[in-house]
């Protein structure tokens, strides 16, 4: 797993105010790899003395294990995605706290206040928002990229140069999606189909790969690339000849949310850094820099107009995503037989 450590003074950076900032102590960030724009971290210890490290992973299963594996409780916030806080919090892993501790949290905009997987928010506050699917290289695929199809069944010409997302929980929900069972279905006939048409799809893959997702679709070692939307805009902003894809079958609308964390060591200084992040401007900072979509008011003057008009952050409003599903304790274990058979 790779890991970052970043504060303003491993920058060498040093923030004057009248005789220096104070320093408050520290606040540390288990996060996504390239998810937050850097000079984030730098504004913050100017101006709040607070110095910000950070460890990274690459996907929601990854940080869940590393912190059941006895990491809880050297973080003090983490950034899951929505289904993985109700894993989260079933597992005793979130702390909470209450709206009126952070005075920016009337800038969330109100669609996101009472989401199901933290009603009110008192564990969580928004982060960003976008789709998972795919990506496909325009110069190389001329055809229909309409369909999961292109993923689970591809043509000729795509087999051998895809890349897959390294993340069960999202690839399982697209192949349930192209399928056409529900997601988290407990019938073993459905289950069996799943684990069938993965395997079978397996050998058309070139790779798993979550945190070069990007990479490949830029470099030109994949065609199509599952990956989430940010990163295919982000692809294109180097370069890339890429559409993004919002297939017939469905696709995934996911939300990233801070969580503070349970024995947080430090946790006055993790509500102030959650609040931190609730300033539109610093809330548009992120959106620029990750290329998703926003969370909170007043991030609109702040933002690209790039960003704003990309097609990654504009969904067809009638064919709408589907949030990935938690699932019970008795399906989950057959979900990680069948990733631990498609990982072999």
């Amino acid at each position: 797993m790779k890991q970052t450590r970043i504060s303003l003074l491993a920058l060498g950076i040093v923030a004057l105010s009248g005789g220096g900032a104070l320093a408050e102590g520290d606040v540390a960030l288990y996060n996504w790899g390239e998810y937050i724009e850097p000079e984030i971290l730098i504004r913050f210890e100017a101006e709040t003395g607070i110095h910000v490290t950070m460890d990274t992973y690459d996907s929601n299963e990854a940080m869940l294990a590393s912190l059941k594996a006895g990491k809880l409780g050297q973080y003090d916030l983490a950034i899951p995605g929505d289904y993985m806080v109700d894993i989260m919090r079933n597992e005793g892993m979130l702390d909470t706290f209450e709206p009126s501790d952070l005075t920016n949290f009337g800038n969330i905009l109100p669609q996101y206040i009472d989401v199901p997987f933290d009603p009110g928010r008192h564990s969580t506050i928004p982060y960003l928002t976008g789709t998972t699917s795919f990506a496909v290289d325009r110069n190389k695929f001329k055809g229909d990229i309409n369909s999961l199809a292109l993923l689970f069944n591809p043509p000729e010409e795509l087999k051998g140069k895809i890349n897959v997302l390294d993340a069960q929980n999202d690839v399982l929900a697209l192949a349930s999606m192209y399928l056409g069972i529900p997601q988290c279905t407990s019938d073993r006939d459905q289950l069996r189909a799943l684990n069938d048409m993965l395997q079978n799809a397996k050998k058309d893959w070139a790779s798993f790969g979550s945190d070069n997702s990007r990479e490949v679709l830029v470099s030109g070692d994949v065609t199509l690339s599952m990956t989430w939307s940010g990163y295919s805009a982000r692809a294109r902003d180097e370069g890339a000849n890429v559409e993004w894809a919002y297939p017939k079958e469905g696709y995934i609308m996911w939300m990233d949310n801070v969580v503070l964390l349970k024995d947080a060591p430090n946790r006055e200084n993790a509500l102030k850094f959650m609040n931190f992040l609730l300033e539109p401007e610093i809330g548009a900072a992120n959106t620029n820099y990750a290329k998703y979509a926003p969370v909170l008011k007043g991030e609109k003057p702040f933002l690209d107009e790039k960003i704003a008009n990309a097609p990654e952050s504009n969904p067809p409003a009638d064919h709408p995503g589907t949030f990935v599903q938690s699932c019970s304790e008795e399906v989950q274990v057959v979900y990680d037989k069948i990733w631990a058979n498609l990982k072999k």
